[in-house]
């Protein structure tokens, strides 16, 4: 999704922009997220999934002129909304302050100004589910790194994510347990620190830290005890 702005085009552009939106967004809300990117330069792309974070921004560069914004694709359309607005607020910071600082901090009280800015509109409209909307004014008011990092906004996204009986999320396999991750590799379920556990790989044995709300195939259910790193 490019919009680079075109004062001949800028109407067409819009509505192309918002029809391409509208695949990936809930109904009714492609048209204002349209009008916040119409105006900048920059790049939006679907991204496959990562498991280290939803979706990122990028200023732009020498060479690279304009920004990019990544989202990753197997995002509800609510959860792909939140990251994408996320992300904007980024690019709306870099282009507002930039000239004056040359070091922003990415989620600095000045990305949260942008990011109020740009999600209130959308929270008490009638566009998002009362959980969700109840969510994104909690992180309003206290604004995380990563939606990822957002427990409460992060469970009432996942609601609404396709639901895979087979799976389940870290946090809730007893420890000892081995479990599947996406890729194929398979761990060892041990501590937890923080808002990761630590878990080590089998058979290699080496350390991993997955996140407790990561969703994994459980394989073998072991009792529970202190679970380290096996000795060479």
């Amino acid at each position: 999704m490019n919009t680079k702005p075109d004062m001949n085009r800028g109407l067409a552009q819009r509505g192309l922009l918002q029809a391409t939106l509208d695949q990936f967004l809930p109904p009714g809300a492609g048209l204002y997220v349209a009008e916040l990117l119409a105006d900048h330069a920059v790049v939006v792309r679907v991204s496959r999934p990562r498991r280290t974070k939803l979706g990122d921004h990028r200023s732009p560069r020498r060479q690279h002129p304009f920004h990019r914004i990544s989202v990753n694709d197997d995002l509800n359309p609510y959860a792909f909304l939140t990251t994408l607005l996320h992300e904007i607020a980024h690019l709306t910071t870099w282009e507002k302050y930039h000239a004056r600082s040359r070091r922003i901090k990415p989620h600095g009280h000045l990305w949260q100004q942008e990011f109020e800015r740009i999600v209130s509109p959308i929270v008490g409209v009638g566009l998002l589910p009362e959980d969700i909307a109840c969510a994104l004014k909690q992180s309003i008011l206290k604004p995380s790194a990563a939606t990822c990092s957002d427990r409460t906004l992060l469970l009432a996204l996942a609601r609404y994510d396709q639901q895979d009986p087979s799976r389940t999320r870290v946090e809730q396999i007893a420890s000892g347990a081995i479990f599947r991750i996406d890729s194929g590799k398979t761990f060892r379920k041990g501590p937890k620190v923080r808002s990761r556990y630590q878990c080590f790989e089998c058979p290699t044995g080496r350390e991993y830290r997955v996140h407790a709300l990561s969703l994994v195939e459980l394989i073998e259910h072991l009792p529970s005890g202190p679970s380290q790193k096996p000795e060479a």
